[in-house]
C-alpha cells in the first residue's frame, strides 16, 4: 500500500474533487490512515473518487500534482487493492502549468510516466470557470489545513577583500530578456498541449458513453423486432394450417353436394336430414370464413407494426430523440473549426470520418485538412534536404485551414526563398 507521508523539504496532502472545486482536504499521513482501512468515509460509501496528491514546498506554493481514481466501498472504506505509487509518480511528472514556484511535476492520464497506470489516473479540467488548477490554487491558500509557512532566510555575510561580483549582462548578440521570453513561450505552449489533450480524453469518454447507450438502444430495438418476427411467424404457420382446414371442408361440401344431387330417391327420404346437416355445414363454413377474414386482418396489423417498428422514431427520453428534438445537442471540437454542434441530420455522416466532415466545414478537401493539421499541432519547418533531414525550425502557426499553403507556410523564411 502506498505510503503517504509528507515530502522531506515541503508539506503533502490529498485533496477530493468534486465538479470543478475541492470538497474535501486532508494531510497525507490522514490518507494513509484511510488506506489503512482505520476510519471510513460514510458519505463516499460506493463511490469513485476523483482526488490530486498535492506536493508543496515549505513556501507553501505547489511543486506537483498527481490526479488519481479511488474507490470507496460500502462502508466507506478506501478499497483494499488499491496499490498506485502516487508519491513515485510525483517525483517523476513532466512539466505542467506554472503555480507560483515554476512550472509543476504534473501526472494525470494524458500525461502519465507509466502505461499501465493511466486508468487509474484523470485528466483535470481546464475551461475557464471549472479550471481544477485554479481551485487547487486557491485551496492551497486559503490553507485550512493549517501548514505552517516557512519564510526564505537570505543571509547577508561581510567578506573581507572580496573582489566585487561582475556585473551580468546579456551574452553578446542576444537582447535582454529574451531568455525569460522564450521560457513563458514554452511554458505556455505545454500548458495549451496539455488543455487540448485533456479536451480529447473527455471528449473521447463522451463519445463512449454515447455509443454505449445507443448500442444498448439499438441491441433492445432488435430483440423486440425479433420477437414480432417470430410472432408474425407464428400467425402465418396458423393462418395457413386454417386455410387448409377450410379447403378440406370444402371439398366434403362439394362431394356431399354431388352425393345429393346424384341420389334423388334418398335425398327425398332422408330430406330433413340432409337440410339440417347442410345447414350445419354452411354454419361451420362461415364460422371459418370469418376467423381467415380475421387472421388476414391479424396479418395485416402485423405487418403495418413491422414496418412502423423499422421507420421507429427514437424512443421517447432517449439520446437519440433529444438530438433529434435539439434538446440535447451533440458538441464536436475539431482544430479549426472550433466546437461545434451536429444536427441531427449529419450525426451518422460525422460517425464516419469525422476529418472529413471538419475539413468540408473548414471549406477545404481531407487532405489539405491533415496537411494543415500536422503543421498546427507541430508548427516547424518541414523542409528536408538531399540527406532526407527535416530542417524543423520553428515558425508561426497558421490557425486557419484555408489560409494555409502547403511548401510555404509550412517552411522557415530561409527554405521559403
Amino acid at each position: 500500500m502506498a505510503s503517504a507521508a509528507p515530502a522531506p523539504d515541503g508539506y503533502s496532502a490529498v485533496f477530493f474533487m468534486e465538479g470543478g472545486s475541492v470538497a474535501r482536504q486532508m494531510r497525507a499521513s490522514e490518507f494513509g490512515a484511510f488506506l489503512d482501512g482505520y476510519v471510513g468515509l460514510s458519505d463516499l460509501a460506493e463511490t469513485d473518487v476523483r482526488a490530486v496528491l498535492v506536493d508543496l514546498g515549505t513556501d507553501l506554493l505547489v511543486r506537483s500534482l498527481v490526479f488519481f481514481r479511488i474507490w470507496f466501498d460500502e462502508e466507506g472504506r478506501a478499497d483494499t487493492n488499491w496499490n498506485i505509487p502516487i508519491e513515485e509518480l510525483a517525483k517523476r511528472g513532466a512539466k505542467g502549468p506554472d503555480m507560483g514556484a515554476g512550472p509543476i511535476r504534473l501526472v494525470c492520464r494524458s500525461q502519465c510516466p507509466d502505461p499501465k497506470l493511466v486508468q487509474e489516473l484523470w485528466d483535470p479540467d481546464m475551461t475557464p470557470g471549472n479550471n481544477h488548477f485554479q481551485a487547487i490554487r486557491k485551496a492551497v491558500d486559503a490553507n485550512t489545513l493549517k501548514f505552517r509557512k516557512v519564510e526564505p532566510v537570505e543571509e547577508d555575510i561581510p567578506v573581507l577583500n572580496a573582489a566585487p561580483a561582475p556585473e551580468s549582462r546579456a551574452p553578446e548578440g542576444v537582447p535582454d530578456g529574451e531568455g525569460r521570453d522564450r521560457a513563458r513561450l514554452a511554458q505556455l505552449i505545454r500548458e495549451q498541449r496539455l488543455r487540448i489533450k485533456t479536451l480529447q480524453s473527455v471528449h473521447r469518454d463522451a463519445m463512449s458513453d454515447i455509443q454505449r447507450e445507443h448500442r444498448l438502444e439499438m441491441q433492445a430495438l432488435r430483440g423486440e423486432l425479433n420477437e414480432l418476427e417470430q410472432k408474425y411467424e407464428r400467425q402465418r404457420l396458423s393462418n395457413e394450417q386454417l386455410k387448409k382446414r377450410l379447403a378440406e371442408r370444402n371439398e366434403q361440401y362439394l362431394s356431399m353436394q354431388e352425393r345429393l344431387e346424384g341420389v334423388d330417391g334418398e335425398r327425398a327420404r332422408n330430406d330433413a336430414n340432409a337440410d339440417a346437416e347442410l345447414v350445419l355445414l354452411r354454419e361451420q363454413l362461415d364460422r371459418r370464413q370469418r376467423e381467415l377474414e380475421l387472421r388476414d386482418e391479424r396479418i395485416v396489423a402485423l405487418e403495418q407494426e413491422n414496418h412502423e417498428l423499422q421507420h421507429v422514431e427514437p424512443t421517447e427520453n432517449s439520446i437519440l430523440e433529444h438530438l433529434q428534438k435539439q434538446s440535447v445537442f451533440l458538441v464536436a471540437y475539431h482544430p479549426g473549426l472550433g466546437h461545434v454542434t451536429l444536427p441531427y441530420d449529419d450525426i451518422e455522416s460525422y460517425f464516419k470520418n469525422p476529418v472529413a466532415y471538419a475539413a468540408e466545414r473548414c471549406g477545404v478537401n481531407e487532405p489539405a485538412y491533415r496537411e494543415w493539421l500536422d503543421h498546427y499541432e507541430n508548427p516547424v519547418c518541414r523542409h528536408q534536404d538531399s540527406d532526407g533531414n527535416v530542417c524543423e525550425e520553428p515558425i508561426m502557426r497558421v490557425s486557419q485551414p484555408s489560409e494555409f499553403r502547403p511548401g510555404k507556410d509550412d517552411r522557415c523564411e530561409k527554405h521559403q526563398a
